[in-house]
């Protein structure tokens, strides 16, 4: 074996060896980099575009009492994207009602009242069609006052929106 052998191997592991170090020393840098563009993107985004709902929407008039333990119950899943008596697509994930004689465009404010949970819905179809059922609310919004997720119908108290 030659005297220059090992020489060049202690020299390319040396290079190997620093060149890995200045690798991750890149990694890092490029790391924290990603990490301050993700923290500025964050706090840049305002609510609506980062898909958050944390708004207080606030109605301009006021809202009088229409009935009170009402039977509540919510649209079944295959509805889904067809029209309403109205004309509007249904979507399970929108506040939207239907109620048998109440105008379409009415906003009312439906409350649970086993939990007070309350919730303003637009009424866009009619319905619904079971006797004892004075109000079907969207998927999305009977869920979002619901105490469980297995309950099929709900008591509840409806106001009007009167501007």
């Amino acid at each position: 074996m030659k005297k220059s052998t090992p020489i060049f191997l202690f020299l390319l592991s040396a290079v190997l060896f620093f060149s890995s170090l200045t690798f991750k020393a890149q990694n890092n840098n490029l790391l924290e980099q990603k990490k301050q563009k993700i923290d500025t993107v964050k706090k840049d985004k305002t609510a609506a575009e980062a898909n958050q709902v944390d708004t207080v929407l606030i109605y301009k008039g006021k809202f009088k009492p229409y009935k009170k333990s009402a039977h509540a119950s919510y649209y079944a899943d295959k509805f889904h994207g067809k029209r309403t008596a109205s004309g509007k697509k249904y979507d399970k994930t929108k506040l939207t009602a239907a109620h048998k004689s109440l105008p379409f465009g009415t906003k009312v404010r439906v409350t649970n009242e086993s939990n007070g949970k309350s919730i303003v819905v637009e009424i866009t179809d009619r319905g619904p069609f079971v006797r004892g059922r004075e109000i079907d609310l969207s998927r999305k919004a009977f869920y979002s006052i619901a105490s469980s997720s297995g309950a099929g119908y709900i008591k509840v108290t409806l106001e009007l929106l009167q501007k």
